[in-house]
């Protein structure tokens, strides 16, 4: 059987379809769940007792179905349906040797299976580099115990409270660790890859998205699990949501220390990437949203994405809000307009279509007078509002020393003063031939 695929130089080519890709393809139309498939050759003593003990602590630890934890070890498989009966003996399906099989089970039937977690230095080199392979939920302990590990923390003073800023948000970390091994493609080879480098983390999982989830529409696509047995699972053992929401909060564990939003640009058909970037935290933006909370003011995940992207840019208009937010015109306005009446963004003009930006003051504050300057210092109104500020700060301010306070050219600033000297805002002062200064006129 042959299928058609484009190759390298743009054009077509017909190759052949082997069966192992017929597998991986349907699985990914969704006509076939590769975790709900028997392993006939598989008996329930390849299950390991001891991964029905650490099941039972997830749901006791997770507020799983607490009704799981009064049923027997092979009422629970039943009842999870993660084994199947076949005359006297119950059959694990793929979902069944993942969660409880024995390490050799998994091995010997799922050779698919594998989770490499590598710590690589600012050079490239890998320090850290641990193969895992384990039943689901050991290996999600295992490697969260080695992202704590490794996990800094910065901490500020809000009042007489010490709060944490740890470089990733453990919340985040976990819900991107659930999803990959949940959506990844079983029956394609490759490892599930966490790689951490110096500056941010690369979690990477075999098979690309499933039908119809792009990186444009994650976060507002409904639910569309590879694996629909094993979710089912994860649902009641409460590793997941079962809103099934969990990018959500790989977002907002992002956002909520004003760090760029998860990156998914890199996947591609062979695999999902997911960049979770670890800039400095912004300090006062903490605050903000930390006593915005506190106050029964939050944000919501949508707020968050346009306050944090107009920290990078100095506006956006409402078609750009709407991507941002990958929703449709409306909402995307009704945001807008819920952040202008709280006192945060404002609307530039009355250019068509409107463009909105976070109000000065708000900015200054979470992100500091620098990146304001280095944003929004083209804008003629915040370079008047950027000098006014200086003066009444310091009494005077020269060419020279405008210049070097918004990164603009001498004659820049010297077409900027002239305008405010002709307005009447700014008088010259001589203070030698060469030098002259300028003081507010309303102080003469």
């Amino acid at each position: 059987m042959l299928h058609r695929i484009t190759v390298s130089d743009g054009k077509p080519a017909s190759v052949p379809f082997y069966p192992h890709e017929q597998r991986s393809r349907r699985t990914d139309l969704g006509l076939l769940d590769f975790s709900a498939q028997l392993l006939e050759n598989t008996s329930f003593e390849d299950l390991n007792p001891l991964e029905f003990e650490r099941l039972r602590q997830t749901i006791q630890s997770r507020h799983g179905d607490q009704s799981l934890l009064e049923l027997s070890d092979t009422d629970l498989v039943k009842a999870l349906r993660l084994v199947e009966t076949q005359g006297d003996r119950l059959v694990p399906n793929v979902a069944g040797i993942l969660l409880l099989g024995t390490d050799e089970a998994i091995r010997k039937f799922i050779p698919t299976h594998m989770l490499h977690f590598q710590v690589l230095d600012k050079a490239g080199k890998v320090r850290v580099n641990d193969d895992l392979i384990s039943p689901l939920v050991r290996l999600i302990e295992e490697a969260e115990s080695r992202f704590l590990a490794r996990l800094e923390e910065d901490e500020i003073m809000i009042g007489m409270y010490r709060m944490p800023i740890p470089a990733y948000h453990r919340d985040a970390f976990r819900e991107a660790v659930n999803n990959t091994l949940l959506h990844r493609d079983y029956s394609r080879m490759g490892a599930v890859f966490i790689q951490w480098y110096h500056d941010h983390l690369l979690i990477t999982n075999p098979g690309g998205f499933p039908m119809g989830i792009t990186p444009d529409n994650i976060l507002v696509h409904e639910p569309r699990p590879r694996n629909e047995r094993l979710a089912e699972a994860f649902k009641r053992i409460g590793l997941i949501e079962k809103t099934g929401r969990g990018v959500d909060k790989i977002y907002l564990g992002q956002l909520w220390y004003g760090r760029p939003a998860p990156d998914y640009s890199r996947s591609d058909d062979t695999a999902v990437r997911l960049v979770l970037s670890s800039p400095p935290a912004l300090r006062e933006y903490v605050k903000f949203i930390f006593e915005a909370e506190r106050e029964g003011h939050s944000f919501d995940l949508d707020e968050l994405l346009i306050i944090t992207t107009l920290s990078c840019q100095p506006d956006l208009d409402a078609e750009e809000a709407r991507r941002l937010i990958q929703k449709s015109q409306y909402p995307a306005e009704r945001v807008l307009e819920h952040l202008i009446e709280r006192g945060i963004l404002v609307v530039l003009g009355d250019q068509k279509p409107l463009r909105y930006t976070l109000i000065g003051e708000i900015f200054r504050t979470l992100f500091g007078v620098d990146l304001y300057i280095r944003i929004h210092g083209n804008d003629p109104s915040v370079q008047e509002k950027i000098i006014l500020e200086y003066v009444r700060a310091h009494g005077q301010i020269s060419r020279d020393e405008l210049a070097q306070t918004i990164h603009i050219t001498r004659d820049q600033s010297r077409r900027i003063i002239e305008r405010m000297v002709r307005s009447g805002v700014l008088l010259p002062v001589k203070k030698s031939p060469r030098r002259v200064i300028y003081v507010l006129a309303d102080r003469q």
